[in-house]
């Protein structure tokens, strides 16, 4: 009867073991498969960020209204996908130091795709610009609803009115190019809506774009 219940015992304790070591392993692997993917972000934001202060420079030159317009649209949606990935990541899980980083990034990138449709919207007016300013992880439940409302408005917008740029860029980043563009356009709360420019919108009933004929 003793020998049984020891048989039993450590029977238990191996089980227990194996199902310790597999878990760690399977924490271990998806750990390292979390850094693998946030490398594969750092290293992409950081070829889009050359590619975004190269475009700003050739935006000043004199090329075509076509052409500019073209790759402007191009830039700003591929930057649009790239961080719309990263936030997918974002709410799978707890921010990190690394992923708020690279939030910071794409902040700049998108606001280098400001900058650079700044100066095509400026020598042609052939396609609409809009800037939306929100807070990173903001706090309360009010200000969250209200960004989400925000946000689906101007998605559907945006899918409504595909050769259009739609720019989502975090004002609460300590980003200096930003900070002076939002003192430029005279922003004073956020969240907020800049269109072409020109008008600044602070709330989402007030939100009317044109579905733009320059399209």
């Amino acid at each position: 009867m003793l020998k049984s219940r020891k048989h039993v015992f450590w029977e238990a304790l191996i089980v227990t073991i194996f199902v310790f070591l597999v878990g760690f392993l399977v924490g271990i692997y998806i750990e390292q498969s979390n850094f693998n993917k946030l490398n594969d972000y750092s290293t992409l934001s950081e070829v889009s960020l050359m590619d975004g202060i190269a475009l700003v420079e050739l935006s000043k030159e004199n090329f075509s209204c076509e052409i500019l317009r073209e790759k402007n649209i191009e830039f700003a949606d591929k930057v649009f996908e790239e961080a719309k990935l990263l936030e997918e990541y974002e709410e799978s899980g707890k921010l990190t130091e690394s992923i708020k980083i690279l939030h910071k990034k794409y902040d700049m990138l998108r606001t280098l795709a400001w900058i650079s449709n700044s100066n095509a919207i400026d020598k042609c007016q052939n396609y609409d610009l809009i800037v939306y300013l929100y807070e990173y992880n903001p706090e309360g439940v009010n200000k969250k609803a209200a960004q989400s409302v925000w946000s689906r408005k101007l998605l559907d917008y945006k899918n409504e009115n595909p050769n259009s740029v739609l720019l989502p860029i975090s004002a609460n980043q300590e980003i200096t190019s930003l900070k002076i563009l939002i003192e430029k356009y005279g922003v004073e709360k956020i969240p907020s809506v800049i269109i072409n420019n020109e008008r600044v919108i602070y709330e989402y009933d007030d939100l009317i774009i044109p579905s733009s004929d320059k399209n």
